[in-house]
């Protein structure tokens, strides 16, 4: 499953993000942004569970914003488990 995260509150503007079958993150990709944190955040959660990479970024602020770009992240990969969810059970 890859989808496509348009991102909200942060520097980044997108997030492409691919989950197999298994629920694992096998791509991340950060449009936007702090280049280096993006790729850092990426390297970090390709081969994770994405269950656990939710449980890891979901809630992070950057600075005075409410959210940031793992929190972001969190988001888009929560939304790739539940469109699998939803095709599985289709």
């Amino acid at each position: 499953m890859t989808i496509q995260y348009k991102t909200k509150g942060v520097c980044s503007k997108q997030m492409n993000v691919k989950v197999d079958d298994d629920g694992v993150v096998q791509s991340v990709e950060i449009v936007g942004g702090c280049h280096g944190n993006g790729q850092g955040v990426a390297r970090l959660v390709e081969g994770m569970r994405a269950e656990d990479a939710i449980q890891k970024m979901a809630g992070i602020k950057c600075a005075y914003k409410q959210t940031s770009c793992p929190d972001q992240l969190s988001k888009a990969l929560t939304i790739a488990l539940n469109e699998q969810e939803k095709r599985k059970n289709a």
